[in-house]
């Protein structure tokens, strides 16, 4: 890897294209080194995982509604929406697909100096891989390259300490990936991936306060852009430039200001794109940094025995965990038990309340009202606070991979005054956990996550296809998605009718 310092340049200074950071990525996107079977095969497993976080959100309101605009598009030859046959407009394609996978929050992550779920990449690079013919190896190049890219932006440069969403880092990789699989010169990429940052930066308060729908519009919206910027530099319409850099760029104004500088890692020529191997998916479906949490949670509750015996649990975790999902946050709405799913996603307190509870975790079931609403629940999650721990801080920032962690150690206290003390640094599923995800798990996945939702012909068909990803011909991309009965869609509420 090779790091590249990044900061503002006034515009009296020479500063010439090939030293921006966003040519720096169209080169990276556009070197043509071959993709590592192990990156391949984490592709089909993330594919997979895609697929069936999408498949459990069908019926969902808000992907009911995005996959009722992309409807309201269609083209030939387009691209596949989840659930539905026919084809439609890539960028509407990628919307709807973008939005049915981030809704439960429960696809891959990675966490550095920024947060991130890089499986965002999927959906704009797919849509645009069918509408386009490309086969399976080009887009198998496209998703290893908006993977690299997402996640060595989120390895150096940190966006929520200035109130900026993450997926401020998805625009360029996803337009990064978009350009690598369409085999596009270096300078359309790089007016691409200017365009794509220039049009998602937003503040986080899609993710505060009362969260809503939008948590899980943003990334989709994102991966639209990204792919109408890629369309647009196609054309030979350019961006904004230096993006990053300039006297009037992100650095200055949105981020650390024109005295920050960042050191980004990137591959260098001919250095093949590995970054994918260092994120991690989920098994519960909650915020990542709750899946310790969970797991912990689920250890500990025999030792507590009578829950009623009480008197208060600290989690001790990381500043991200205390500041985010945490007491740390301020945010009365993490207590309010009508809260809305997204807010209750980003309580740890309320999520280990219910683990502890229930010593298991479930994608509906554990959000339900009447599960949030549960007197005694609402009681220990009142006793439930968070608490920054200087060294689960430095582990959440190490890039030690054995020493990185996202957990936490729980100090439960009864009414006795025993103190019943227990930590868990990553979660069960993560690489180095007790049980890490592999095929099998991924495939498992899908299948719990399907059951109910697809048929289970439908199932293999998928599951056959994804496991040939590499193999794919031009034109059979259209079978990495999945469709459903008629009955199914029925499930979905009614919603009110928009401007298509």
């Amino acid at each position: 890897m090779k790091t590249h310092l990044v900061r503002t340049h006034r515009s009296v200074e020479e500063f010439p294209k090939e030293d921006h950071l966003a040519w720096k990525i169209a080169e990276v996107a556009t070197d043509s080194v071959e993709v590592t079977d192990a990156t391949s095969d984490m592709i089909v497993n993330r594919i997979i995982d895609n697929a069936a976080v999408a498949a459990a959100s069908l019926v969902r309101r808000p992907v009911v509604n995005a996959r009722a605009q992309a409807q309201s598009h269609p083209y030939t030859p387009g691209s596949t929406v989840f659930g539905i046959s026919g084809t439609f407009s890539p960028e509407w394609a990628a919307w709807a697909n973008g939005v049915a996978v981030r809704e439960l929050d429960f696809h891959d992550t990675f966490l550095a100096a920024e947060y991130s779920h890089p499986g965002d990449n999927i959906p704009p690079i797919l849509a645009v891989a069918q509408h386009a013919g490309r086969d399976g190896k080009d887009l198998i190049r496209g998703l290893a390259t908006g993977y690299e890219i997402q996640i060595d932006l989120v390895r150096a440069i940190c966006l929520h300490e200035h109130k900026i969403d993450h997926v401020a880092h998805l625009g360029p990789s996803a337009a990064a990936g978009i350009g690598t699989l369409l085999g596009l010169g270096t300078e359309t990429v790089y007016q691409a991936i200017g365009q794509a940052l220039h049009l998602t930066t937003a503040t986080r308060q899609s993710r505060k306060g009362e969260i809503s729908s939008w948590k899980a519009y943003a990334p989709a919206l994102a991966g639209k852009v990204a792919v109408e910027a890629v369309d647009r530099a196609m054309r030979g319409e350019g961006a904004p430039s230096p993006i990053w850099e300039g006297e009037d760029g992100v650095i200055a104004w949105l981020l650390g200001g024109p005295d920050k500088e960042y050191h980004v890692p990137l591959p260098g020529s001919g250095e093949a794109k590995r970054a994918i191997l260092d994120s991690y998916t989920k098994e519960h479906s909650a915020e990542y940094q709750s899946q310790a949490p969970i797991d912990l949670a689920r250890r500990m509750r025999a030792r507590v025995g009578d829950l009623d015996q009480i008197a208060s649990i600290v989690l001790h975790t990381s500043h991200h965990t205390h500041v985010v999902i945490g007491t740390g946050s301020g945010d009365p709405q993490k207590f309010d038990p009508t809260a809305s799913r997204e807010t209750l996603d980003h309580s740890v307190m309320y999520i280990f309340a219910v683990a502890l509870q229930d010593g298991t975790w479930h994608h509906e079931h554990s959000y339900a009202p009447e599960r949030a609403q549960r007197p005694d629940t609402i009681e220990l999650w009142n006793k439930i606070s968070t608490r920054e721990d200087p060294e689960w801080t430095r582990r959440y920032h190490s890039t030690d991979p054995d020493e990185k962690a996202f957990g936490a150690r729980a100090e439960i206290t009864l009414k006795s005054g025993e103190v019943i003390v227990d930590e868990l640094a990553v979660a069960d599923a993560h690489p180095l956990g007790a049980r890490p995800f592999a095929r099998d798990q991924y495939v498992a996945k899908f299948r719990t996550l399907a059951e109910g939702v697809i048929e289970p012909s439908e199932q293999d068909r998928f599951l056959d296809a994804a496991q040939r990803t590499a193999e794919l011909k031009a034109g059979e991309l259209d079978q990495l998605t999945f469709t459903v009965s008629e009955d199914v869609l029925a499930r979905a509420p009614k919603v009110a009718k928009g401007l298509f």
